[in-house]
């Protein structure tokens, strides 16, 4: 569930930062180089579902590892919107006695997710875990022993997975509907500080359009 739109001049605007596919691909490279650059050696990465996919397929890639798995924490359910407490849906069903394990997710808000993760995986009795992310806030409580960037304002950053999701979410939200691809496109400028290219932009408006005419 999304935050409902602003409403008027006073409103408090929600700012948002569009990820691009190149900036993921470059934090996630610089991610495996100070994971290697540590000396620590994974036996097992642990992709945090959803946002940990690519970041943790792209790790393992520069790492030259294969033994990639995921588990699935639920906290967030869109911007500004969050469960109370971080639980693992999904869990790891496999033992991990003496394994290093790296568990790999996009952003660390709140430091819950990653805590979440750690609590689950080290039940399971691996000799280490560690945390790594692509975008760590630095008002997080919980620390990733990895971070590719760090976030000094607070931001809801949206990844490529995320564009439909989170851009088509604000579209279902606008009072009135937009009228087109440009009103939504001024819209998103003005209320989310979001500037979506056209062409995803256009299709994204004809996915929407398509949905509230089924």
């Amino acid at each position: 569930m999304l935050p409902s739109p602003p409403v008027g001049d006073m409103a408090e605007k929600l700012r948002c930062e569009l990820v691009s596919n190149e900036a993921v691909y470059d934090l996630a490279w610089n991610l495996a180089e100070r994971v290697r650059a540590s000396g620590f050696a994974p036996d097992l990465v642990v992709a945090v579902s959803r946002g940990g996919f690519t970041p943790a397929r792209v790790l393992c890639d520069v790492l030259g590892l294969f033994n990639l798995t995921s588990i699935r924490v639920v906290h967030y359910r869109g911007p500004a919107d969050k469960e109370p407490v971080a639980t693992v849906r999904y869990p790891l069903c496999i033992p991990l006695e003496g394994q290093r394990v790296l568990v790999v997710d996009d952003v660390n808000d709140t430091g819950d997710t990653l805590r979440a993760a750690r609590a689950h995986l080290e039940s399971l009795g691996p000799a280490e875990v560690r945390t790594a992310v692509l975008h760590e806030k630095v008002g997080s409580p919980v620390r990733a022993d990895y971070a590719a960037g760090t976030i000094d304002e607070w931001r809801w950053l949206i990844y490529p997975w995320a564009v439909v999701e989170d851009v088509g979410g604000f579209l279902r939200r606008m009072e009135p509907s937009p009228r087109d691809a440009a009103d939504a496109d001024r819209r998103l400028r003005s209320d989310y500080g979001l500037e979506v290219p056209a062409p995803l932009l256009a299709r994204l408006f004809t996915l929407i359009a398509q949905g509230q005419r089924s």
